[in-house]
C-alpha cells in the first residue's frame, strides 16, 4: 500500500527529496481517517440505534450495561483495532512510523479492554443490587479487588509492550518488592481478609441497621468496600467505617429485629413513692369497675379470703386494714393493670416476652419498667405506639392514687406557695 501511495504521490508531481516522508503522512492520515470513521459510525450509528432499542426493551439488565457506558467504551475497540491491522498493510513494516504507531495501538487497546472489563464489572455489580433479596455477598469488595488485579496486570502487560520484554521478566523482579507491596497493600489485604469473614460469617450486608460507637455510625450500611464500609446516618450524614473493624470491633446489628417483626419497648414510668399506699375498700369498689381489672381483684380478693381463714380472722374486711395481713396495694394494681392493658392492646405482640416489673427504688422513686414487643418496626408507627402507651399510662396513674415522679418546677412552686 505504501508503494501505491508514493506512485499516486509521483504522478501528482511530487519531488523524489520528499516522497518517502509524505507517503507516510499520507498514510498515517489514512489509517486515523478510517479508524475515526469507523468510531463515528460505531458510536452515533450502531450504538445509537442499540440505545433506542435498550430504552425500548422491558428488561432492566440492559439498562446498566447504557448506564456504565460498556458499549460506549466497546465502540473505541473497533478503531483500535483497525488502526493495528492497517497499520503493517499501509506503511512500511521496518519504518519508525510504522512501529510507533503499532506500539501506541497495542498500548491503547489493552488499556480499552481493561476499561471495558471494568464497565461489565460494574454492570454486574448494579444488577446483583437490584436483584438479590438479601445481598450476604460482598460484591462490591470482591469486584474491588477484582479491579485492583485487572489494572495491575494491565500495567505489567502495558509496561512489558514499551519495553518490548515479556511481562514473565517484570514478574520476575516483583519477588525484591513483596516487602514494599505488603507494607503499601496492607489495608488492602487487611479489608480482603475483612470481607471474605464478613462474608462467610454473614456478619453485615448491605441495608442492615448498624451502631459502631466508636466511629459515631448509626444507620443503614450502604455499601461494603474493600477498604472501607459506607453508612448512611439517620440523619443523612455519611460515616466511612474501615471494613477490618468490624472484625476487629464490637458492633450492633439489628438485622433480627427486621427478622422477628418486632422492635422491643422498654421505658419505665418512675412513682412517687410517697403516694404508695394501701387500697381502701372504696378504691377497690371503685377499680373494680375496670374491666381490665376485674379479674385481677376477684382473684385477689379469694386468695385474700384463704389467706384470712388460715390466720383465723372472722372478718374478711380486716385483710384490707390489719398490719399482721396481706393487702391489695395501689402500686401493685396499677403493675397488674399495666400488664394486662399490655396483652390486650393489638400493637403488642404476646408470642414475646411482655412483663412490668419494678426495679431497685432510687432517690427520684420506684421505677416502673415497662418490657415489651411492638408489632412493626417500622420507626414511626413504633414511637407512635410506644408514645400512645405512655400517654395512657401517665394520665391513667391518679386513678390509682399515685403520683408519676418529676422535679419540681415553677407551677409546682406556685401551687405550694
Amino acid at each position: 500500500m505504501n508503494e501505491l501511495i508514493s506512485i499516486w504521490l509521483s504522478e501528482q508531481g511530487l519531488s523524489s527529496k520528499y516522497l518517502a516522508s509524505s507517503a507516510t503522512a499520507v498514510g498515517i492520515g489514512l489509517i486515523f481517517f478510517i479508524s475515526c470513521l469507523s468510531y463515528y459510525i460505531a458510536k452515533y450509528q450502531v450504538l445509537g440505534l442499540m440505545n433506542k432499542v435498550i430504552i425500548n426493551s422491558k428488561n432492566t439488565w440492559d439498562d446498566a450495561l447504557m448506564e456504565h457506558g460498556v458499549l460506549s467504551r466497546m465502540a473505541l475497540l473497533l478503531p483500535l483495532v483497525l488502526m493495528l491491522f492497517l497499520t503493517p498493510l499501509i506503511l512500511e513494516s521496518t519504518s519508525i512510523a510504522s512501529t510507533l504507531l503499532i506500539l501506541l495501538s497495542k498500548v491503547l487497546l489493552t488499556f480499552q479492554i481493561s476499561r471495558c472489563i471494568s464497565a461489565l464489572l460494574n454492570v454486574s455489580r448494579s444488577i446483583y443490587k437490584e436483584s438479590a433479596k438479601q445481598r450476604f455477598l460482598p460484591l462490591s469488595a470482591i469486584i474491588q479487588i477484582i479491579k485492583l488485579a485487572l489494572y495491575l496486570v494491565t500495567s505489567i502487560i502495558i509496561i512489558s509492550l514499551i519495553i518490548d520484554r515479556s511481562p514473565v521478566y517484570l514478574l520476575s523482579g516483583l519477588g525484591a518488592l513483596t516487602a514494599v507491596l505488603l507494607l503499601v497493600f496492607q489495608d488492602t489485604i487487611k479489608g480482603l481478609v475483612a470481607s471474605i469473614q464478613i462474608s462467610a460469617n454473614r456478619m453485615v450486608v448491605a441495608g442492615d441497621w448498624v451502631e459502631l460507637p466508636k466511629y459515631g455510625a448509626d444507620g443503614d450500611v450502604l455499601e461494603i468496600g474493600l477498604s472501607t464500609v459506607k453508612i448512611e446516618n439517620f440523619d443523612k450524614t455519611i460515616t466511612t467505617v474501615p471494613t477490618y473493624a468490624l472484625i476487629s470491633d464490637s458492633f450492633k446489628n439489628w438485622r433480627n429485629m427486621y427478622h422477628t417483626g418486632a422492635r422491643r419497648i422498654k421505658r419505665t414510668v418512675i412513682i412517687d413513692i410517697a403516694s404508695i399506699d394501701f387500697c381502701s375498700a372504696e378504691k377497690i369498689n371503685q377499680l373494680t369497675s375496670a374491666y381490665l381489672l376485674q379479674d385481677y381483684l376477684s382473684d385477689k380478693k379469694q386468695e385474700l379470703a384463704l389467706n384470712e381463714q388460715d390466720n383465723n380472722s372472722d372478718e374478711i374486711s380486716q385483710s384490707f386494714t390489719s398490719l399482721n395481713s396481706r393487702q391489695l396495694t395501689n402500686i401493685g394494681t396499677f403493675r397488674a393493670y399495666i400488664t394486662k392493658y399490655l396483652q390486650q392492646n393489638s400493637h403488642i405482640r404476646n408470642d414475646l416476652t411482655c412483663m412490668v416489673r419494678q426495679l431497685t427504688a432510687t432517690q427520684t422513686g420506684l421505677p416502673l419498667e415497662i418490657y415489651c414487643f411492638a408489632n412493626t418496626t417500622d420507626w414511626l408507627a413504633y414511637e407512635t405506639i410506644q408514645a400512645d402507651i405512655f400517654d395512657h399510662l401517665f394520665a391513667v396513674a391518679p386513678q390509682f392514687d399515685l403520683r408519676v415522679f418529676q422535679h419540681p418546677s415553677g407551677h409546682d412552686w406556685q401551687q405550694n406557695s
